[in-house]
């Protein structure tokens, strides 16, 4: 059945483009026909297409992280409303079964048929499952849709073991997930090494190294002969070619993938000896009214291409030929970047070394799990290389290879204090090197934008694989003046550590000795003030300095909000928002809220925070509203300030049936911990008890997701508008390492961001980024940790809440009045009208009346 409106008007000539599968490339084939303008909207041509699965294009690539927390309307490639806008009519659960080439018609497993002008076969691959006995046991499975995942998913609750035969790029994904899921995990490979397509020897062996470390047993050199199964059909075991058993009651097959050519067989078009859809280097087949592209296509260069970056190549050319302009696919880059297991690995170019007379320039530590090979020619040419463990300098590697490098090889691949490490900057790179292999972006079309964002949306590069953002970030403009305003040439982290370096707790003292000549002595501005307010109220118990940001000098820095700890409304009233640890509550406490609003006339609300929310209260209120909650029991919820807002969380194993950990005892616990934390901008946070994800963990500056092994913590999410996934920072962690681990990563944020930089803006911009971050507060690389986790006790230590420290002084309470003259009358023009049982601000006070408005026939309207 349709999921989207076809064109109401199908009488006009257009041609219908028919468009089987609906993968990555086909959708990426997609957006190739809306970019020339093929649209029934535009009412070029009529597109539809059939899918076989139950949802529409997902990102393949990321499917794993599935098991992280990803949900599958996270992994969608089509952004909403993309089909509805173009006219792009979409079949779910609806693949074609037969193709009338003499006909041009495609039949529809619906019966349906589809009349073609234009066939575009984009139906993919499927898994190859070895023939061996008991393949099909209960308890077997493939590692290629999201179905299967969430098979997988749900059959692991009742297994212990799992093993994967495969230990290629899929394979050793699936047994991460495995692991993940609380398995103990056995890789099976016939090959000699694991990833024996994409690294040499000496990189199977790094690999295979740091692999076992994390736990994982892994067989190379022996393949399955037979899966083994008990009297209910469930399986119990593997035979081994080596004559070993393997025990395990859960198997999935990833030894590969197929072109899946069958509907092209049966309909007489040419395919491959080994299998795959023959096409010209425009990708049509045999029958010129038919194009075949991405892993179903046997390429004019005689290759089945089984990543997504090839396809999405095959996709654009065949879209440029069917709008009538000239293009062509004569072949791609095969190379790879990817993160197995928290493993970096990379291979491009001539990664094994077969061109005549090459020379390998190799570093090896098995200490470290680091392997790096580069293959040079006779003359100094980089042909391709192998990294593990450290693929730090892929980005900029691939780009040059066929170039001569500008600096000795060796140097590239040594550590430092060894005669290296040398860093080429993409300076170093010519315009028409490929930055983005995913898309095809060159250095030159990235040149032609000024950020990030820019170049994501117009040219797509970075939105693949990622592993090119950084270099991306190193191309773009740079501003020279990297000062916080026009009073401090520092950066907000250059101020941080002058701050805590020197123990300065005075915004003026800071201005008058490190601020810019012309702007010492003076006022400051709206920039840097909160900004040094906040730094200094982050680390005033280690500054000996109040923590209450109202007191003296302080009260000058502060936003509007902070002013008086509560957030300003449109009609000059505020809002208060009590505390409510991991959204959760007493009803006794809830009564009190209830009270409290029907006393002072608040209009109440329930936040995306699982708190609640009080609305109208004026300056004079506010004390009055705070003793009742505080009486209660309540505390600021710090809704006003940049700090820690809240931690969601589900109601995790206490209650449901799927968690896995207490996930409100840990959210309460660390709400608790990081309450009234300032940073450089709000953070929220949230934990989920299970992979299911209920508490959207991901899309939080900090987020912890449970597994049978403990936690997974991720950083660097976002919503808004622009949102952003959290980053898995680090897995199955107990309860102590998580918060040390978070201890350490808020405070290193703190530290190092910008002004009113999220975490997730911070993660992307920071020189190396995640991996970065993660040698930082994981395995302390700066050394930095003792210093972090000891700023974080201090915070914990010297917490006081900001309502209970107002009303409990006659002094503090003095500033919230109205009229400074007047204390005692409220604001005339804080005024509400009925809404709903509640009340809503009388905008009209503040308007004005509207006035007639006579016209020239005499006539007035308003």
């Amino acid at each position: 059945m349709p999921v989207s409106t076809p064109p109401t008007d199908h009488t006009a000539p257009v041609p219908t483009i028919v468009v089987v599968g609906h993968g990555m490339v086909g959708q990426r084939f997609l957006e190739a026909l809306a970019d020339r303008g093929l649209t029934a909207t535009a009412g070029t041509a009529r597109v539809v297409v059939l899918c076989e699965e139950p949802r529409a294009a997902y990102d393949r690539v990321q499917l794993t992280s599935y098991f992280a927390g990803r949900t599958p309307d996270d992994l969608s490639l089509a952004e909403p409303g993309f089909m509805d806008r173009h006219g792009f009519e979409l079949h779910l659960g609806n693949p074609a079964e037969s193709v009338d080439r003499e006909a041009r018609t495609v039949t529809a497993r619906s019966g349906e048929t589809f009349a073609y002008d234009t066939l575009v076969l984009a139906t993919g691959s499927y898994p190859f499952v070895p023939p061996v006995p008991g393949k099909d046991a209960a308890g077997c499975f493939v590692y290629r849709t999201i179905e299967d995942l969430l098979a997988i998913e749900e059959y692991a609750r009742t297994a212990t073991t799992g093993a994967v035969v495969g230990g290629g790029l899929l394979g050793l994904e699936a047994a991460g997930a495995l692991k993940g899921l609380g398995l103990d995990t056995h890789v099976v490979e016939f090959a000699p090494r694991l990833m024996p397509v994409q690294v040499d020897e000496g990189g199977g062996a790094a690999l295979l190294r740091t692999i076992e470390s994390m736990g994982l047993t892994v067989h190379t050199g022996v393949g399955t002969q037979e899966v083994t199964a008990g009297e209910d059909g469930a399986v119990t075991g593997m035979e081994l070619s080596d004559g070993s058993s393997l025990a395990t009651d859960l198997v999935v097959f990833s030894a590969g993938v197929r072109p899946r050519d069958q509907l092209a067989r049966d309909c007489g078009l040419a395919v491959g000896p080994r299998g795959g859809i023959v096409v010209d280097e425009e990708c049509r087949t045999s029958d010129p009214a038919i194009f075949a592209i991405g892993e179903c296509a046997l390429a004019a260069d005689g290759r089945v291409y089984g990543l997504v970056a090839p396809g999405y190549e095959m996709a654009q050319a065949a879209a440029e030929v069917i709008a009538g302009r000239a293009a062509a696919f004569t072949g791609a880059d095969l190379s790879t970047k990817l993160k197995l297991l928290g493993v970096d690995v990379a291979s491009f170019g001539d990664a094994h070394g077969t061109a005549e007379g090459c020379l390998d320039v190799v570093y090896a530590d098995s200490r470290t799990g680091v392997y790096k090979k580069l293959v040079i020619g006779r003359d100094g040419t980089l042909l391709g290389g192998v990294l593990v463990g450290d693929a730090e300098q892929y980005g900029t590697l691939r780009p040059m290879t066929g170039t001569v490098l500008p600096v000795a090889p060796e140097q590239l691949v040594l550590p430092a204090g060894a005669g290296g490490p040398v860093t080429l900057g993409p300076s170093a790179l010519p315009d028409d090197a490929v930055i983005c292999s995913c898309h095809n972006v060159t250095k030159g079309a990235i040149c032609e934008h000024t950020t990030l964002p820019e170049v994501k949306k117009c040219t797509k590069a970075g939105t693949g694989c990622g592993s090119c953002v950084k270099v991306i970030g190193q191309l773009l403009p740079q501003s020279q003046d990297k000062g916080l305003c026009g009073c401090f040439s520092h950066t907000r982290s250059e101020l941080y550590e002058i701050v805590r370096t020197l123990g300065i707790a005075s915004y003026a003292e800071l201005l008058d000795s490190h601020g810019r000549e012309a702007a010492r002595g003076g006022d400051g501005c709206e920039i840097c003030k909160p900004t040094v307010g906040s730094i200094i109220a982050s680390l005033a118990p280690a500054l000996g300095a109040s923590g209450y940001v109202l007191d003296g000098e302080q009260a000058a820095l502060q936003d509007t909000n902070d002013h008086f700890l509560a957030n300003l409304q449109r009609n000059g009233s505020y809002s208060i928002v009590p505390r409510i640890p991991g959204g959760e509550i007493t009803p006794e406490k809830l009564i009190v809220i209830g009270e409290v609003a029907r006393d002072f006339g608040l209009y109440t609300k329930i936040t995306g925070g699982q708190r609640i929310d009080m609305f109208g209260a004026r300056v004079d209120q506010l004390p009055l509203i705070w003793t009742r909650l505080v009486d209660a029991g309540f505390e600021s919820g710090h809704a006003y300030g940049k700090s820690l807002r809240t931690v969601k969380s589900c109601v995790g194993r206490t209650w449901c049936r799927y968690g896995v950990q207490d996930s409100v005892r840990m959210a309460i616990d660390l709400e608790l911990r990081y309450r009234g934390l300032r940073s450089p901008h709000k953070l929220k946070s949230a934990v989920s008890g299970c992979a299911r994800e209920c508490a959207e963990a991901r899309g939080k500056d900090f987020g912890i997701i449970a597994t049978a092994g403990g936690w997974n913590l991720y950083v660097g999410g976002n919503g808004g508008a622009e949102p952003r996934h959290a980053d898995l920072l680090a897995q199955d962690l107990s309860d102590a390492e998580l918060v040390r681990l978070i201890d350490r990563f808020l405070m290193f944020y703190i530290r190092t961001a910008d002004r009113l930089e999220r975490t997730s803006t911070w993660l992307d911009r920071i020189e190396g980024g995640l991996d970065h971050v993660r040698d930082v507060v994981v395995h302390d690389s700066l050394g930095l940790c003792e210093e972090l986790e000891r700023l974080m006790a201090d915070h914990v230590a010297g917490y006081r809440d900001e309502w209970a420290e107002t009303i409990n002084d006659p002094e503090r309470l003095r500033r919230f009045v109205t009229f400074v003259n007047a204390p005692d009358a409220p604001d005339p023009s804080v005024k509400f009208v009925p809404e709903r049982d509640q009340v809503k601000p009388d905008l009209e006070i503040l308007a004005g009346p509207v006035l007639a408005v006579r016209t020239l026939e005499g006539t007035s309207s308003r």
